[in-house]
């Protein structure tokens, strides 16, 4: 299959973004069966790295999760973080500002919510949110909204020097699947309280959303705190996708458990 799929899907500092050349069908030559089964193996994988991360308290991993609605931001975080220790694992949602959040800079209730060493964070929205809903709804001024991408890319380097690895992941659908997605909604009562009618509002700006979501993603990917464009249509394929490039992300941290405090050697259970 070539290239590693992460190096696929990732977004190199200098790339221009253009959401239209992204096939969000696009299964890079996995079967649903292959996938689901690597998918398994990548969980289980995960599950071993959080243990040696929580125990060596050495790194942090930031998990970053943005899309358009209905892309599937929580059901990627059930299915692929459900096997974590929820000790050590902790899910932030951003939404609205609260009175005293808006009453600070914007990463300020986004810098309390970064996970400590040892621990496994993830942002359903995030700080990006101040670069996407305020610019497409014209809540600050351009060159406001503007200067935030040196603040945020200022902030991810801050993360980084100070031991937190961070992947940051746009969950790609199409209009025409998110238009299903929206009308299962509607037609099945179990999922009515997910339909919102302010969701059709946000539809109606997809132009607008697009355009934001291409300077973020190319205003900020780096090094280290690179963005993937995950083809999303397929939910089997985006699991597999997201679940390898966390384990890459935890595999080069070359966790180790740690020394015992004490000399075990002697040691006899009686």
């Amino acid at each position: 299959m070539g290239h590693k799929l992460s190096e696929r899907l990732l977004v190199k500092k200098g790339d221009s973004v253009k959401l239209s050349e992204w096939d969000p069908e696009d299964d890079h030559g996995w079967s649903r069966e292959e996938a689901e089964s690597e998918t398994e193996k990548n969980l289980e994988r995960m599950s071993q790295l959080q243990e040696k991360l929580w125990a060596s308290r050495t790194h942090a991993l930031l998990t970053v999760l943005q899309a358009m609605d209905t892309a599937g931001k929580d059901s990627t975080i059930r299915r692929v973080m459900g096997h974590l220790n929820p000790q050590g694992c902790e899910v932030t949602g951003f939404k609205v500002p609260t009175e005293q959040e808006r009453e600070h800079d914007f990463l300020w209730r986004v810098h309390k919510a970064v996970p400590g060493k040892g621990e496994i964070g993830i942002f359903n929205r995030s700080h990006y949110e101040d670069v996407l809903v305020v610019r497409v709804h014209n809540l600050a001024p351009e060159p406001v909204w503007r200067k935030r991408y040196d603040q945020i890319r200022e902030f991810e380097q801050l993360l980084h020097q100070t031991g937190t690895s961070i992947r940051k992941f746009f969950l790609h659908i199409s209009k025409e699947e998110q238009k299903q997605r929206l009308q299962d909604r509607l037609d099945d009562p179990a999922k009515h309280w997910k339909f919102r009618l302010g969701d059709l509002d946000e539809r109606a700006l997809w132009s607008g959303y697009e355009a934001a979501y291409q300077d973020a993603i190319a205003e900020t990917t780096r090094d280290h705190a690179p963005w993937f464009i995950i083809p999303a249509n397929r939910k089997w394929f985006r699991d597999l996708a997201v679940s390898q490039i966390l384990v890459e992300a935890l595999e080069e941290m070359d966790l180790r458990f740690p020394e015992p405090e004490e000399d075990l050697t002697q040691v006899i259970i009686e």
